[in-house]
């Protein structure tokens, strides 16, 4: 997602905003779970959580999702450089590696075809983050087979 434009200070100030809410207690707590300790073996799973309202884990899962939507639509609208905000932050291709598989699923279940569609608008926008997304599955893969090893 190559811009002609140059970064500015301002595509900075957005990167170092969008670090420091992510630094926010319950934020870290729903980052924590999203991506450490939610450990989906199928859609069955994801959509478990999804649709759990008033749980602290569905709370969780719908702040996550939400950031990095909320944040990919700044890269969309040109508000924050594609380029800069890669290089700020991992997180967000990491997120969608874990979810790709499921997402025509949860789209489906929710009756909503625009679940984290920024994020995979912005992801696929960018060939290295793409690149990356096939690193993060395969390497997803190995821990679930170890998990259930054990």
């Amino acid at each position: 997602m190559p811009r002609s434009r140059k970064v500015t200070a301002t595509d900075a100030e957005l990167c170092i905003k969008l670090y420091e809410l992510r630094r926010e207690t319950e934020m870290r707590k729903a980052r924590n779970f999203i991506n450490y300790q939610f450990q989906p073996s199928g859609v069955e799973d994801v959509l478990k959580i999804m649709q759990a309202m008033g749980t602290t884990e569905n709370a969780w899962a719908r702040q996550v999702f939400s950031f990095w939507e909320n944040a990919a639509t700044l890269v969309l609208n040109d508000l924050v450089h594609p380029n800069l905000f890669f290089v700020w932050n991992g997180e967000m291709v990491f997120v969608y590696a874990k979810f790709k598989p499921y997402l025509k699923d949860i789209r489906q279940a929710a009756e909503n075809p625009a679940f984290f569609a920024n994020v995979e608008k912005v992801v696929n926008g960018s060939p290295d983050a793409k690149k990356r997304v096939e690193s993060i599955q395969k390497r997803l893969g190995k821990l679930a087979v170890a998990a259930k090893a054990k």
